[in-house]
């Protein structure tokens, strides 16, 4: 396995090795940003057309099945919006390796909540908070 989580803070490393791991991605390079309110409010307006904040975006790059190098993407965690950080950190790279629960049929939050278990976290996050 070879993964670049240089740009990650080591906070979320186990969570994103776990996730990467779980879902047989065996390399690549991805970051992690916190943020505050404002800032996530702006990118989720701007990337999704949504004027509120919210928990944990992700802006995926390459396909993570694509020839070395791979550059999986970006997630951005907004703690104030979050139940709990690491589990924010889990769902985020589950989206840059193309997992979405707004189109399958309840998998990748299935799958979230396992790699959130095994890294001896209770599963708090279905879905993406909703703040008016």
């Amino acid at each position: 396995m070879s993964f670049d989580l240089e740009d990650v803070p080591a906070v979320y490393r186990p969570a994103v090795t776990a996730t990467l791991e779980e879902i047989g991605v065996s390399e690549g390079h991805l970051a992690i940003e916190v943020v505050d309110e404002t800032r996530i409010r702006e990118l989720n307006l701007e990337h999704r057309g949504k004027d509120k904040a919210t928990d944990v975006l992700s802006f995926p790059v390459d396909d993570p099945t694509a020839p070395a190098p791979v550059e999986l993407g970006d997630v951005i965690i907004c703690p104030e919006f979050c139940v709990n950080e690491i589990e924010a950190a889990v769902h985020g790279v589950l989206h840059l390796c193309g997992y979405d629960h707004e189109t399958d049929q309840g998998e990748m939050l299935d799958l979230q909540d396992r790699i959130v278990t095994s890294l001896g976290i209770d599963p708090a996050m279905t879905v993406e908070a909703e703040v008016d």
